[in-house]
């Protein structure tokens, strides 16, 4: 005769390693506004290299970046060095300042609401003279 024995639990799953805390999406944000800042900066410096070696060819390649989808992208830009140099300062606090850690989670807020403001003035300046060029 056999013994109903006990079916195994269900295994737990476990969610990843990283649970959405605002500290995780800093670090997040600060490393991929990192990498389009150093984009931009590839492309500008071969572009603009371009002019020594044809500057007709670089006025076209001028003239390519004069349309709007360039114009919102570097209104992106603007908002990628922003946040990026904000949240530098933060870093450099938690870093260097003895009271830094203790203090980091207000100063994520800090940066942030700057950010919005600074960003958001900035964003209705640089679309206003968008609108007019176009």
């Amino acid at each position: 005769m056999s013994i109903p024995t006990e079916t195994a639990p269900e295994p737990v799953r476990k969610r990843s390693l990283y649970r959405g805390d605002p500290g995780m999406w800093s670090w997040v944000l600060h490393r991929i506004t990192g990498v389009s800042i150093f984009f931009f900066l590839f492309v500008h410096v071969l572009d603009t290299a371009v002019i020594r070696i044809d500057p007709d060819k670089y006025s076209e390649i001028i003239e390519t970046y004069k349309n709007p989808i360039i114009g919102l992208m570097e209104i992106g830009l603007v908002a990628c060095v922003l946040y990026h140099a904000l949240n530098g300062v933060r870093i450099i606090l938690v870093d260097f300042w003895s009271k830094g850690p203790k203090f980091q989670r207000q100063m994520l807020w800090t940066i942030l609401t700057l950010f919005v403001i600074i960003f958001g003035a900035a964003a209705i300046r640089l679309l206003q003279l968008l609108v007019e060029h176009i």
